[in-house]
C-alpha cells in the first residue's frame, strides 16, 4: 500500500506546468537540500520522493513540498527520458544554424517547434541566430526537413547545417 501512495503522490509531482508559461516572479534561491533534489532528480528522474527525502536527510513531506516547489518556481520544467535516438529509429542529427529576419524571433520559434524532429531550439548570438537541433530518421528525412520546411520559412535568411557523427550525454555532475 505505500508503494502505491508513493506512486500516486509522484503522479501529482510530475506534471508541472509548460515551461514558456513561466511569467511572474523570479525563483525563490536553491540551498543546499535544494541543489541536491536537483541533482538526484537530474541523474533519475524517476527516483522516489522517499528515496530522494532519504539521500538529502530531509521528511518526505519536505522533499513533497521542495519538489513541487521548484516545479512552481519552474526550476524544474519537466520529467523525461533520455533517448538513444538512433536506436529509436533516428539516426541522422544535425544542428542547424539559422539566421533570421531582425525581431522575427518568436514567429520562428513556433514554426520551428512545429518540426518533426525538432529537439531544441536556442536565440543565440554570434554569426547565426537561431541554433536548432534536429533528429530524423535518416539523411535524405534530413535533407528535405531543411530544404523544404526550414527554407521555406520566410523569415530564415539562410541556414547551415552541421551533421552529429556521435554524441554523448554528460553526467548531471559535471
Amino acid at each position: 500500500m505505500a508503494d502505491e501512495q508513493m506512486a500516486d503522490e509522484w503522479e501529482q509531482v510530475v506534471s508541472p506546468a509548460p515551461a514558456a508559461a513561466l511569467p511572474g516572479p523570479p525563483a525563490r534561491p536553491l540551498d543546499a537540500v535544494d541543489r541536491d533534489i536537483l541533482r538526484i532528480l537530474q541523474t533519475d528522474g524517476r527516483a522516489s520522493i522517499r528515496s530522494v527525502a532519504e539521500r538529502v536527510h530531509v521528511s518526505r513531506a519536505n522533499a513533497y513540498a521542495r519538489i513541487n516547489r521548484l516545479i512552481d518556481d519552474g526550476v524544474i520544467r519537466g520529467f523525461s527520458a533520455r533517448v538513444n535516438h538512433e536506436r529509436a529509429g533516428h539516426g541522422a542529427s544535425a544542428y542547424i544554424t539559422l539566421k533570421i529576419v531582425q525581431n522575427s524571433w518568436r514567429t520562428v520559434r513556433e514554426q520551428l517547434q512545429a518540426l518533426p524532429g525538432a529537439a531544441h531550439i536556442a536565440l543565440v548570438s554570434g554569426d547565426f541566430d537561431v541554433l536548432l537541433l534536429v533528429h530524423t530518421p535518416d539523411n535524405r528525412t534530413l535533407r528535405e526537413l531543411v530544404l523544404t520546411k526550414l527554407q521555406s520559412i520566410p523569415e530564415v535568411l539562410s541556414t547551415r547545417t552541421l551533421l552529429v557523427f556521435e554524441e554523448t550525454d554528460l553526467d548531471p555532475d559535471h
